[in-house]
């Protein structure tokens, strides 16, 4: 009888020793971010990605941070930027997208807020900086923000917050910088917000208000960095980031066509290249938070899934080595439809590949430059014809350069990757025949 009962009680250890392990793992294991902006799902033809399209790259990811929803400009109140698609009302994606944690276990749903989707007004990041001066704005949008993940099942919110944007800096030799800094002694700076001091203090609070109403039902606050923001004028980080379950940084789009039309470089370097504007790679980010006392496990390095595309000119020269001249965004591509902006799929067909032969106004594809030095990443170059037309400069993250910054990640001791967007990886599988090959080999290397 003895052996029976000390039987039963080995059999009861070493499940609950496989309960603490497994619960030291979840809280050890690296974070990998999906987001997922869930307008996609009424696009039309290519550029249609649905949620059944993303659920093959669950199993690689910690946390689907759909998005994305806004702020009411005159309320304040969170709310689904497409609420006929988002809602219970309309086509109820909230539930759908709240429900595949039945099917995926250990996933956690995230609504992100903001992420420079909002785009009902000339500036939008006004409202979200006048909805931090009023303790009544700010209590309408806790409010509504709760109701929204209480009602649909979210696990967290995710805060990617819309502050002004620095404005892009040139890259000057000696004789400009003097110049620049002469100058500077009449002028000054810009001024991006003459109230900058007060919304630090005030986006502050809000974020300690969102953590007091949230704790009763464990809702999570995490804070995504958007490109551009200056973290020393908005941020006060040392008071943020124990109210943050991470803080994922946004360090691609440092370089793009519509921020620096006449000069193509890199989007997003891991390091900084030389002779550029300082801060503008992953480490200057990733320096800034930890600097300030935020541990390195709750800093995530996001990873973008497109491209940045420039046009060439004649005048642009024939080695492609970046900084580079250029005249605005190269064309649209058929999935994103959208100028200098292209998903990895679209990348790949540029790229020599078999499958490319017939590229529409073009008969040859872009010379790719990988990047050994794994600092900086990959970028593709075709230098235009007689004509003046074809020149394309892309810079764009590959499965290569993904698995370079996990491993950077890693190296570090870093809390994980974001991946965005999964709409924009290959999830058709169309270059090599891997499905979502950025996620899956930035996953592999952590």
């Amino acid at each position: 009888m003895w052996s029976t009962r000390l039987r039963v009680l080995a059999v009861l250890l070493l499940g609950l020793l496989g309960v603490c392990v497994s619960a030291q793992k979840a809280t050890t294991e690296p974070k990998v971010l999906c987001y997922y902006a869930g307008g996609n799902t009424i696009k039309e033809d290519l550029s249609k990605v649905t949620v059944s399209d993303i659920e093959l790259a669950l199993p690689f990811c910690t946390h689907l941070i759909y998005g994305y929803a806004g702020v009411d400009a005159v309320t304040y109140r969170t709310r689904p930027n497409i609420g006929s698609l988002d809602l219970e009302e309309g086509q109820g994606q909230y539930r759908t997208v709240t429900k595949l944690k039945k099917r995926y276990p250990g996933l956690r749903v995230f609504l992100s807020v903001g992420g420079n989707q909002d785009l009902t007004e000339e500036k939008p990041f006004e409202k979200y900086l006048t909805l931090l001066e009023s303790a009544g704005s700010r209590t309408a949008f806790i409010n509504s923000a709760y109701t929204l993940l209480k009602t649909y099942d979210f696990d967290g919110l995710d805060l990617a917050w819309q502050f002004p944007q620095s404005k892009p800096k040139r890259v000057r030799g000696l004789s400009g910088k003097l110049w620049h800094g002469f100058k500077k002694l009449f002028t000054g700076d810009s001024i991006l917000d003459p109230k900058a001091e007060e919304h630090r203090e005030e986006f502050t609070a809000l974020v300690r208000d969102l953590n007091n109403a949230f704790v009763h039902d464990k809702f999570r606050v995490g804070f995504t960095h958007l490109p551009h923001v200056n973290e020393s004028v908005f941020l006060n980080i040392p008071l943020l980031k124990d109210n943050f379950e991470y803080i994922n940084i946004a360090a691609y789009d440092q370089q793009t066509p519509e921020r620096n039309p006449k000069e193509a470089d890199y989007t997003a370097p891991i390091y900084e290249p030389s002779e550029r504007a300082e801060g503008n790679n992953v480490q200057a980010k990733v320096k800034a938070w930890n600097s300030a006392g935020t541990p390195l496990d709750k800093i995530v390095v996001g990873l973008a899934t497109y491209g940045r595309g420039w046009k060439l000119t004649e005048e642009s020269g024939i080695t492609g080595r970046p900084p580079i001249r250029a005249d605005g965004p190269s064309p649209a591509g058929l999935q994103t439809q959208i100028p200098g902006y292209y998903s990895f799929g679209e990348v790949c067909a540029l790229l020599p590949n078999p499958t490319n032969a017939n590229m529409q106004g073009a008969d040859y594809p872009l010379r790719k430059i990988n990047d050994f030095s794994k600092r900086f990443g990959p970028y593709a170059f075709r230098i235009p014809d007689e004509n003046e037309k074809h020149g394309i400069w892309l810079s764009y993250e590959d499965p290569e350069s993904a698995g370079n910054k996990a491993a950077y990640v890693k190296a570090k001791g870093l809390g994980g990757i974001s991946i965005n967007d999964l709409a924009m990886d290959d999830f058709r599988g169309v270059c090599s025949g891997d499905k979502f090959p950025i996620l899956r080999a930035a996953k592999n290397r952590l």
